[in-house]
């Protein structure tokens, strides 16, 4: 066994994903500043309640939170002081803030203050399901949990979810007295809104949706787009859809430059970012008139 072999840790985790719902929507109706200063709000109180339940954030992503707990039954209670912290905020201009929660207990690799595995792709599913104000959890998950937190869950139904081979029994978590709880499966199933990401590159035009969730750049040929600017690397950057966001992620020696509109540009450097709105991308270099531009809009 190498150094690298003997660093990873596998033991039985709950991975949870919290992000602010309707982002996009604060970005339009707040403008930058505000929204993310609202937005800002909302981490600091999420990565509070992670603390308080002896948990680790192991990132934050634009408006996403991803967290780990020794049990189920801490990150129940770390997801539900999520939502009730986040509820507690006053709206801003009118605009009611929110999150949704998802999460999952089970094995899980722990390398390098990252975690990997199945474990965690099922807990961003479960966010991905989630609506505003909502923890949705399966009934693995559940059957973790002391008998008298399993009372505050309620089952939704067995739901189709990609990548996995067999139905998942998903849960709710009640964490607020609610006088609606006859919410339908079907309601979780379309809840994560529909992702779309248009990239004009040069006089072509790429989607990015459902369907194809990944788009590769770089010098190299088999690059869904090939850059042919010196200074970009053979595997330059990819962009990758979670759920209802798309991921630029840089991969390269000199970087990978964005500009939002209305904002100064700025690098990224073996790190990724959340594209929100519109901007341009370009590759190896600050924006200058000779430089291959990758514009995009999301939405």
């Amino acid at each position: 066994m190498n150094a690298k072999e003997s660093s990873k840790i596998e033991r039985n985790l709950c991975v949870l994903f919290a992000d602010v719902s309707g982002s996009t929507r604060l970005y339009e109706k707040l403008g930058d500043k505000e929204a993310l200063h609202a937005i800002e709000r909302c981490i600091n109180r999420m990565t509070r309640a992670t603390e308080q339940f002896k948990g680790r954030v192991i990132k934050t992503i634009g408006d996403e939170v991803m967290a780990v707990f020794d049990s189920a039954e801490v990150g129940m209670e770390a997801a539900c002081s999520m939502q009730q912290r986040i509820d507690d905020l006053p709206p801003v201009r009118g605009i009611k803030l929110a999150i949704r929660v998802g999460y999952h207990f089970g094995p899980a690799i722990e390398e390098a203050k990252d975690v990997f595995g199945d474990t965690v792709n099922t807990a961003a599913r479960m966010a991905g399901l989630a609506k505003a104000g909502q923890i949705i959890t399966t009934a693995e998950s559940v059957a973790a949990l002391p008998e008298l937190l399993r009372q505050s869950t309620r089952e939704i139904d067995a739901l189709s979810v990609k990548g996995k081979a067999e139905d998942i029994e998903v849960c709710e978590v009640l964490w607020q007295e609610s006088d609606d709880l006859t919410m339908k499966a079907a309601s979780i199933a379309v809840a994560a809104p529909e992702a779309r990401l248009t990239l004009r590159l040069g006089g072509e035009e790429k989607v990015l949706d459902a369907g194809h969730s990944l788009f590769t750049l770089g010098r190299d040929a088999a690059s869904d787009y090939i850059i042919n600017d010196r200074r970009a690397s053979r595997t330059h950057a990819r962009i990758e859809r979670r759920r209802d966001k798309f991921v630029l992620i840089d991969q390269s020696t000199n970087g990978t430059y964005v500009t939002f509109k209305g904002e100064a540009e700025f690098a990224l450097k073996r790190e990724e970012v959340i594209l929100r709105s519109r901007g341009r991308i370009t590759f190896g270099h600050a924006h200058d008139e000779n430089c291959e531009v990758v514009e995009f809009q999301v939405g």
